[in-house]
C-alpha cells in the first residue's frame, strides 16, 4: 500500500529572495525542512513544476507542488500481535504497552516488537520514520506510548517533544525512606565501562531533569509519582539509582537484590522475585497535531505493581 501526498501553495511575495527550501517551510509546517529537502532533490516538490535546488531563491508568486508518493522506510515484518489501544484517530494512537514487549527492531530484538504489531495493524505505518514510533519504553516499563499514523503528525509530535511540551508522568517503587518531593537534574550519558548502561556523566551527558513527589511512604520503600522534562534512555532508571533509591526489580541499574533489614518473610520473597523495574508510564498528555487541543489519556498500575504495593501496605499495617 503506497499513500500519496498532493499539496499546493503559492509563494507570498513578501518571501521574495530567499530559499526555495525556506520558504518551503513556512508554507508546509506539517512536515520537517529535511523530509522538504528530500523532497525537493528528488523532484517531489517542484516550482511552476520545474525541479530546483534547495538554495535557489524565488521571487514571489511561484506556485509550489508537492507531489510524492510514500515508500516503506524499512522492511521489518509485520506480525499479529494484540495492542492495548487506548486512544486512535487518523492522526495518532496511543498504545498502553505491555512488561516484556520491546518497542523498536533492534539487534536480538528483529520480531515480536510493538513496530511489528503496528505494521500489522496499520501496514502504512512502515512508510513513516520508525512506523511512527516518536519516543520509547523500555522493555519491561509498562504504560502509555503515543504513536504518529501520518508524517504531519510525527512532525508535530517530535516537535512537542523537543519543545518539553508533552506531559509524561510515572509511577514507581523505589528503595528506601524519601523525606519529601524532589528533582534530580543530573546530566545522562552512555556508561564510560558498560556501554549497555546510561549513566550520571557531568561533563559529556546530555541535559536530564526528573521530577519525584511521595505518594505513600512505607518503612523501607516509597510510591512515586514522576514527571520528565527530558526524555534520555533509562532516565528515571538512572536517575533513582544515583540519588540512592534505586526502582524496586531494576536488575541493571538497582544491582542483586538485597534483604532489607526487618522485613517480614513474605515481603522479601515479593520483591525478590518481583520480574522487572517497578516503573509504569501512568498518564500522558499532549497538543493534538491535526485540531490543537491539548489531550490527555490515564491507565491504571498493571497488576503486578498493585500487587507489589499490597505486599507493602500489608507490611506496613502488620508489621513483620
Amino acid at each position: 500500500m503506497t499513500t500519496t501526498i498532493e499539496l499546493t501553495a503559492q509563494v507570498p511575495v513578501e518571501c521574495r529572495g530567499q530559499r526555495f527550501d525556506q520558504i518551503a517551510a513556512s508554507l508546509f509546517p506539517d512536515y520537517s525542512r529535511a523530509r522538504l529537502q528530500e523532497w525537493i532533490k528528488n523532484g517531489d516538490l517542484t516550482v511552476n513544476e520545474a525541479v530546483l535546488k534547495p538554495k535557489d531563491k524565488l521571487i514571489g508568486g511561484e506556485t509550489l507542488s508537492v507531489n510524492v508518493h510514500l515508500q516503506s522506510e524499512e522492511t521489518w515484518q509485520a506480525e499479529a500481535i494484540d495492542i492495548d489501544i487506548v486512544y486512535e484517530d487518523e492522526q495518532i494512537m496511543v498504545v498502553n504497552k505491555p512488561a516484556g514487549l520491546v518497542v523498536h527492531p533492534a539487534a536480538g530484538n528483529y520480531t515480536g516488537t510493538l513496530v511489528n504489531a503496528l505494521l500489522y495493524h496499520l501496514p502504512q505505518m512502515a512508510e513513516l520514520p520508525r512506523a511512527g514510533i516518536v519516543h520509547r519504553l523500555d522493555k519491561e516499563t509498562t504504560g502509555l506510548m503515543v504513536v504518529a499514523k501520518t508524517l504531519a503528525a510525527h512532525h508535530s509530535l517530535v516537535n512537542q517533544l523537543q519543545a518539553r511540551t508533552v506531559s509524561r508522568q510515572y509511577e514507581a517503587v523505589a528503595i528506601g525512606q524519601f523525606t519529601g518531593p524532589g528533582k534530580v537534574n543530573a546530566p545522562i550519558g552512555r556508561h564510560p565501562k558498560q556501554r549497555k548502561q546510561m549513566a550520571v556523566v557531568l561533563h559529556s551527558g546530555k541535559p536530564a531533569v526528573t521530577h519525584y513527589s511521595v505518594l505513600k511512604r512505607f518503612p523501607r520503600h516509597a510510591h512515586l509519582r514522576l514527571k520528565l522534562e527530558t526524555g534520555r534512555t533509562h532516565q528515571i532508571r538512572v536517575h533513582m539509582a544515583h540519588i540512592n533509591h534505586p526502582l524496586v526489580g531494576d536488575p541493571v541499574y538497582g544491582g542483586r537484590f538485597k534483604r532489607p533489614a526487618g522485613i517480614g518473610s513474605q515481603l522479601a520473597e515479593t520483591l525478590k522475585q518481583f520480574p522487572r523495574q517497578a516503573l509504569h508510564a501512568i498518564e500522558l498528555g499532549l497538543e493534538h497535531p491535526a485540531s490543537g487541543e491539548y489531550m490527555q489519556w490515564d491507565v491504571p498500575l498493571p497488576s503486578d505493581m498493585q500487587n507489589l504495593l499490597s505486599a507493602l501496605e500489608r507490611e506496613d499495617e502488620y508489621g513483620s
